[in-house]
């Protein structure tokens, strides 16, 4: 009896999901057929139908699953309400970057022409989601910079688009790695092409600033133990949600 035949139905379907989605990521949904599914995988055609009655229906568990972990690391990187906006702009582009490096082969199954059986959930339709909650988080900077609001929905879809096709072409052209290139866009994003920085690094999430920021709070911690009144000392001036600059305020009119 082979290693195949010995599968249980749960390890079979998981079997064709990973076939079907290398497949539909190196060929596109219409270039693969159920015969090349089943051939992949060692089983007969009617396998691939029991389990999912045709490519179709394995295609869309494919992007339903992909979905599933995208989306879920991009709200757990918008969903802070105590987070610096830059900090977000961060996670949200380490979020995009690391699914990107650890899902390749999903990332091409999004990312290439749906067809015309797409599921509901398509991707396009989570960008808008991910823009929307975007939108939401520069309108109440914008506000608190005193800035009108008007060209907020552009600006949350520039910085989605930016932030996506950028990783696109890093899939295909991952010359730096993922932190190196977060930090890229995020110095686009943050400070505009009029301040960009020669060697930016990402200020909250990169290794060497959570390494010092654990630094800081084992010798905060340290501090407070030997001297109780320190809890109530004044805390140093977090750098102000809105800073924004002049540029910025003129560029927003411009849009307004």
């Amino acid at each position: 009896m082979s290693t195949a035949s010995r599968m249980t139905s749960f390890q079979r379907r998981e079997q064709l999901i990973a076939v079907g989605r290398a497949l539909f990521a190196a060929k596109g949904f219409e270039a693969v057929s159920v015969e090349e599914i089943a051939a992949n995988a060692k089983v007969s055609k009617p396998i691939v139908y029991e389990h999912f009655g045709g490519k179709e229906g394995l295609y869309a568990v494919v992007v339903d699953r992909e979905m599933r972990t995208l989306t879920d690391a991009l709200i757990a990187a918008l969903s802070d309400p105590e987070a610096h906006p830059r900090q977000i702009v961060e996670r949200a582009a380490l979020g995009l970057l690391t699914y990107i490096e650890e899902h390749a082969e999903g990332f091409q199954v999004l990312v290439r022409d749906s067809p015309s059986t797409d599921p509901d959930g398509s991707f396009s339709s989570l960008l808008g989601d991910v823009s929307l909650r975007v939108e939401r988080l520069l309108a109440d900077s914008f506000k608190r910079s005193k800035l009108p609001t008007k060209g907020v929905p552009y600006y949350a879809q520039m910085l989605v688009g930016m932030t996506v096709f950028t990783g696109q072409y890093w899939a295909d052209q991952p010359k730096v790695n993922k932190e190196q290139l977060a930090a890229h866009i995020v110095n686009l994003a943050w400070n505009g092409l009029s301040r960009l920085q020669a060697k930016p690094e990402l200020r909250f999430e990169s290794a060497k600033a959570k390494k010092e920021a654990a630094k800081q709070a084992a010798q905060e911690h340290k501090q407070s133990t030997k001297s109780p009144d320190v809890a109530g000392e004044q805390e140093p001036q977090q750098e102000h949600p809105g800073d924004l600059n002049q540029s910025a305020t003129e560029t927003t009119k411009a849009v307004d």
